[in-house]
């Protein structure tokens, strides 16, 4: 069972969307996340800038090809904050129900 646990870092809606892809795949590329969001590289490396410093998400940047390629993944800390945060905004929600009946 998850213990819902209300995360300041993850609740922007920027970061909340962005930790929602990865926690979907082990890994996800920049250019996915980047484009599924509709942002601009700074403000997507801002926010995984973020993130990694945290300890939420893992940065992979290989060079490919003579290209860099990047990657980004979820690390179990960022995963378990992701899931108790989730499981906190379900609660309030849920409270919001009940008062509305």
């Amino acid at each position: 069972m998850v213990t819902p646990v209300f995360d300041e870092l993850i609740h922007p809606s920027t970061r909340l969307s962005i930790v929602a892809i990865l926690a979907s795949t082990d890994w996800a590329d920049f250019s996915f996340v980047r484009d599924r969001l509709a942002m601009s590289d700074s403000a997507l490396s801002k926010q995984f800038a973020t993130l990694e410093e945290a300890g939420y998400v893992e940065v992979e940047r290989a060079v490919s090809e003579h290209r860099r390629r990047v990657r980004v993944a979820l690390t179990e800390a960022g995963r378990r904050a992701f899931e108790g945060h989730v499981a906190a905004l379900q609660a309030v929600i849920a409270g919001a129900e009940r008062s509305a009946v």
